[in-house]
């Protein structure tokens, strides 16, 4: 959790962009169950009349309630209505929230009194007059005040305010007033306030996605790019660490899973507090005694949605793995297809396969058949919690304790409540498959290359003098050296072969060259100046590496030949190939240069491939060539043809040739027997058959006594 929310550190004042966002979505989507209670209770129930403080006022009617208010309740009713021409009172504009609920609780009892005096057809008019002529004193009446409001104390408060609205009622009525009108701008004024707040909850909600996706997108384009760039600073032991498939997951369905769960963490995990305690304000100010219904909800869905996470996390830890596994195959199957058909292997990969698709599919299903209980227990859970609400809700609207739109409000809030945990629940679910994922990017981000430029990197005007002083290199984790001990001088203009047995250690005697892999001890040198001390992009810029098996890139040929930059010109790059000996099957294409060149050069030959592969070298005029058996896949006449076109066009340059065949290091100026990591002779072809007697033996299974004798055959 801590790696994504660093991932997130880079666009902090969008998220808070954000969250000011998911405020005014959460304010909208709690404020609509409010409107919808008043549309029930005030709209349809009470003919639009919100309380009872009426808009307009008979004087009469103002004077009877007032025998019924005390001194401080009188000089409030008297200043908040204004007396008209033609004896009625209107209410003042500015007498609004407390003002005016304190006037409603004032106004409600008086009301009900007049509305039951009403009722049985007393005469408020002649009470009224018995108090100013004496008959009743006001201590006499203030006594029989008290008894009448007494009466109603055990009445609800919200009884007594309907009760009291249809005293309103009755009084618009009695002025003229057209209820059904007044009714309609009530609800019409209070639906158009909800439709402004439900598109305002949407334009936030939409604002909110996009930007959300924004961020996710740009981080996983980041970590995508960041981690490319570690990757090609990566040396051959951090490459052989983390395996190709590997690299693929995490570059790709890692940096996936991060960006998808970061879109949700901006969007749900947000929101859902807001929402929670947000609706858990709400339910408390609604006063319905009820809010003991949620307590029991969100215990209930913690408990399945902890049950559920305890049996399918560990599954989810193991799924990343297992991509990786499969990865790994699907690529080993396909880049092996040819040797798999010849040696008629395809039954057994089929089983290794789909071995590794099972134990995926396993564990996708049982993740999946877990996670497929949530939703009908939810969905039971909560259809409980709204029976549960109607329920004891209809008990406090039968009991006059509760209205039928608060009821409707508070299941609406308790829907919000539950769907907010049931949410950062959810998350939940997904964070630790994310954390696992960001843990795995940043494992090879946070990877330091063992192999670094130098602080003080030495600049110098490169000739291509190679110098191997002592050198020993042992891989990391091997429990003996691959190189001992070799010490050699390889001069400008002249060729310096190696050859030896399988595994000997050619190919990684060229890697010290090009600093794949640092020395163990001793060093390699450029004109006497240590590779190490040299930036690893100027070293390689002296280098034309020709590498064992010919690697091809998708595009064309052209693009393959000028692989070395924008200073290749299409005359160096025919030039090129035509010492490579590739002019001839070129030209037979019938695009030529720009003919295509697929995936790995899987649409030209062995031979082809090393042939433009050697051109791609020739074509960048390197200090130092450097060719790692890379004649092996070509015939003798072309293998003899290259070598002397070769021979004239890099006469400056130092020449290294890892071959296994004696004739294509034949007329090598000197050449390097090696023997289990050890140089076992060095010289020339002549000398080293009477002075290496491992190189006598190759030589002697390569050559015939003729050729022997004669000292070989070009």
């Amino acid at each position: 959790m801590r790696s994504i929310l660093g991932y997130l550190k880079g666009a902090w004042k969008t998220v808070c962009v954000i969250f000011a966002l998911l405020i005014v979505q959460a304010y909208c989507d709690l404020t609509l169950p409010t409107y919808m209670s008043s549309i029930v209770d005030v709209g349809i129930q009470q003919n639009g009349i919100a309380d009872a403080v009426p808009e307009k006022i008979r004087g009469q009617s103002l004077e009877a309630l007032k025998l019924f208010l005390t001194d401080e309740e009188v000089r409030q009713a008297t200043a908040a209505y204004t007396l008209q021409q033609d004896g009625s009172y209107v209410l003042k504009s500015y007498v609004e929230g407390e003002q005016r609920e304190a006037l409603s609780r004032a106004f409600a009892r008086p009301m009900v009194l007049l509305s039951q005096a009403a009722e049985q057809h007393a005469d408020v008019g002649q009470m009224y007059a018995a108090i100013e002529s004496g008959a009743v004193s006001r201590e006499q009446f203030a006594r029989m005040r008290e008894q009448a409001l007494a009466q109603l104390d055990n009445v609800p408060e919200s009884t007594l305010q309907q009760m009291a609205v249809q005293f309103v009622a009755a009084e618009y009525e009695a002025m003229g007033t057209d209820l059904g009108a007044f009714r309609s701008r009530y609800l019409l004024t209070t639906g158009g306030k909800m439709l402004g707040l439900a598109a305002l909850g949407v334009l936030a909600a939409i604002v909110v996605g996009l930007l959300a996706s924004r961020i996710g997108s740009g981080i996983g384009r980041d970590l995508r790019g960041s981690m490319f760039e570690r990757v090609l600073a990566f040396s051959s032991t951090e490459m052989n660490r983390f395996s190709t498939a590997s690299l693929i997951t995490r570059c790709t369905n890692d940096i996936q899973q991060v960006q998808m769960v970061i879109v949700i963490l901006l969007r749900m995990v947000l929101f859902a507090p807001i929402c929670a305690v947000g609706g858990i304000l709400k339910v408390v100010n609604t006063h319905t005694g009820m809010g003991w219904i949620i307590f029991v909800a969100v215990a209930v869905i913690l408990a399945v949605l902890g049950t559920l996470i305890s049996l399918s996390m560990p599954k989810f830890r193991m799924m990343q793995s297992l991509v990786d596994r499969m990865n790994l195959i699907s690529r080993e199957i396909l880049t092996g297809i040819m040797p798999i058909r010849a040696f008629s292997r395809e039954k057994h990969e089929e089983e290794r396969f789909s071995q590794a698709n099972d134990a995926l599919m396993r564990t996708q299903l049982f993740t999946n058949r877990v996670m497929t209980f949530m939703m009908p227990l939810m969905m039971l859970t909560m259809n409980g919690i709204t029976v549960m609400i109607v329920w004891f809700g209809s008990k406090g609207v039968d009991a006059g304790q509760l209205q039928v739109g608060d009821m409707m409000a508070f299941i609406n809030y308790t829907m919000m409540i539950v769907m907010s945990f049931m949410m950062m629940t959810m998350v939940s679910i997904m964070l630790p498959r994310a954390g696992v994922a960001a843990d795995r990017i940043n494992e090879v981000l946070h990877t330091v290359p063992s192999i670094a430029d130098p602080k003080t990197p030495v600049e110098h005007a490169w000739r291509g003098r190679i110098c191997f002083e002592d050198v020993s290199f042992r891989y990391p984790g091997a429990d003996r050296d691959a190189l001992s001990h070799i010490s050699f001088t390889a001069e400008p203009g002249k060729t310096t072969a190696i050859i030896g047995s399988t595994g000997c250690g050619k190919s990684t005697l060229l890697h010290l060259i090009a600093r794949f892999f640092d020395v163990t001890s001793g060093r390699v040198t450029l004109d006497g100046v240590d590779v190490r001390d040299i930036r690893q992009a100027e070293l390689r810029d002296q280098l034309g590496f020709v590498p064992q098996k010919g690697v091809l890139f998708s595009g064309s040929i052209a693009s393959n030949l000028k692989f070395a930059g924008k200073q290749v010109t299409d005359e160096e790059m025919k030039r090129a190939a035509d010492i490579a000996q590739a002019t001839e099957f070129i030209d037979s294409k019938v695009d030529g240069y720009r003919s295509a060149i697929a995936q790995g050069g899987s649409n030209v030959s062995g031979g082809q491939k090393q042939r433009l592969s050697i051109a791609r070298a020739i074509a960048k005029h390197p200090k130092v060539y450097l060719f790692d058996d890379s004649f092996s896949a070509l015939d003798y006449k072309t293998d003899a043809a290259l070598r002397r076109a070769l021979a004239g066009s890099v006469s400056e340059a130092t020449v290294f040739i890892v071959a296994q065949r004696i004739s294509t290091i034949l007329h090598a100026d000197q050449i390097i027997v090696l023997n289990e990591g050890c140089i076992e002779g060095i010289g020339t072809h002549e000398q080293l058959l009477h002075s290496c007697r491992t190189y006598r033996e190759i030589a002697e299974s390569q050559l015939s006594e003729r050729e022997l004798e004669g000292g070989g055959a070009r």
